[in-house]
């Protein structure tokens, strides 16, 4: 396992949609435990998506609250219930912002050997979850925020 780069914003695998994980295989478990090491190295990091190392795989991983894993191929079941609450990405550093997501959400994928996973999470790791599903999309955080405050974090991000 070893700790690998994170992506920033503006470099193209973060907006590429990732590929469907089809080999569960030696160098799928090898990404997850790169995953995890990558998303451990740092303080204040709760999930992890292989675009965010550069790998465009649909691989998620995270660890929050005592609850930790990874999904393979997730498939997100979103409450109708939002929250706004601040929000953050290791490919962007230092930006916070406040954003609406859902409150809960089921998540169900796959775990590094193929074997069925599901995920069931409120609040914060909902919002984990949610986020990091996005990055598999090529979809940023700051997709969801309002237009003056999209043009905000581009002009602090430049």
């Amino acid at each position: 396992m070893t700790v690998q780069q994170i992506r920033l914003f503006g470099e193209p695998v973060l907006r590429s949609v990732a590929e469907p994980v089809t080999a569960f295989d030696r160098e799928l478990r090898s990404l997850v435990k790169d995953l995890q090491a990558t998303m451990r190295a740092g303080t204040g990091r709760a999930g992890i998506a292989a675009p965010q190392i550069g790998v465009p795989l649909r691989v998620l991983a995270f660890d929050f609250e005592g609850k930790s894993g990874h999904l393979v191929n997730p498939r997100l079941e979103l409450a109708e219930r939002k929250i706004v609450a601040d929000e953050a990405c290791l490919s962007a550093p230092g930006q916070w912002w406040p954003l609406e997501r859902s409150y809960a959400v089921t998540a169900r994928g796959r775990d590094m050997f193929g074997k069925p996973v599901t995920v069931r999470a409120l609040g914060t790791l909902a919002r984990v979850l949610q986020h990091e599903a996005d990055h598999l999309d090529g979809v940023l955080f700051i997709d969801h925020l309002p237009a003056e405050d999209r043009k905000r974090f581009l002009t602090t991000s430049a």
